[in-house]
């Protein structure tokens, strides 16, 4: 159970991190438990966690700010350990090291310069850049898919993230449509005239609209994701 101070200090920041967030950075506490803080980082660009979505938790003791939380991260990430106390200068492993003056503002920011270096820890883990790439391309899927604590925590994202993936199947099919295509009819003449009556009977574009139309269920359910939103 939180202390006074602590729930006072708690709640203080939290109404200035929702005022003013840090980049690449989201802090909630759990509305059950103020001592349990959830955030969800966002991979910076020109890094390995580009546009990867880290969904992770703080816990404070009870007697924050005197003494500093466990940190640890839940999505698949290539940096650290799943689920695991990281050690950490601003986290329960340094007690000694902490300062009261320091924030979850503080306490995040930190851990995110830490998470683009390539400084060894307990907790941390070494993978290759590319795997780390792909871990951020399936976070967001991921996140709504395998983690229910970030979906009751964070349904504004839960939203976000089905429309960003939405969208990431239509730009894919939208470039895989034409190349298809374009090698179809490149080839057309190279089919004997019975092949090509079975394939396409009286009708050529038979194929190639069968395509679009598919390629048009995607865009509609699209729109109606985007009115069904507003």
């Amino acid at each position: 159970m939180a202390s006074r101070t602590a729930q006072k200090r708690l709640t203080k920041e939290y109404r200035s991190i929702d005022a003013n967030p840090p980049p690449f950075i989201v802090a909630r506490p759990n509305d059950e438990n103020i001592l349990e803080w959830h955030y969800v980082i966002t991979g910076p660009d020109n890094t390995p966690y580009e546009d990867g979505q880290y969904h992770g938790i703080l816990r404070f003791p009870a007697n924050y700010p005197f003494q500093p939380p466990a940190i640890s991260m839940v999505t698949p990430n290539g940096r650290f350990s799943c689920n695991t106390r990281l050690c950490l200068s601003m986290s329960d492993y340094h007690p000694d090291t902490w300062n009261p003056a320091w924030s979850v503002s503080t306490i995040l920011t930190g851990l995110l310069s830490f998470m683009t270096s390539n400084d060894p820890t307990t907790g941390s883990i070494n993978t290759s850049d590319s795997l780390k790439r792909k871990f951020a391309s399936e976070s967001k899927n991921w996140n709504n898919k395998e983690n229910s604590r970030f979906t009751r925590i964070f349904p504004e994202l839960v939203k976000q993230n089905e429309l960003d993936l939405m969208k990431k199947t239509i730009e894919e099919e939208k470039e895989d449509i034409p190349e298809q295509i374009i090698n179809l009819n490149e080839n057309l003449h190279l089919l004997d005239p019975e092949d090509k009556a079975r394939l396409f009977g009286d009708d050529e574009m038979k194929f190639n609209y069968s395509r679009f139309t598919f390629f048009g269920v995607i865009v509609a359910a699209l729109f109606a994701y985007l009115i069904k939103s507003l």
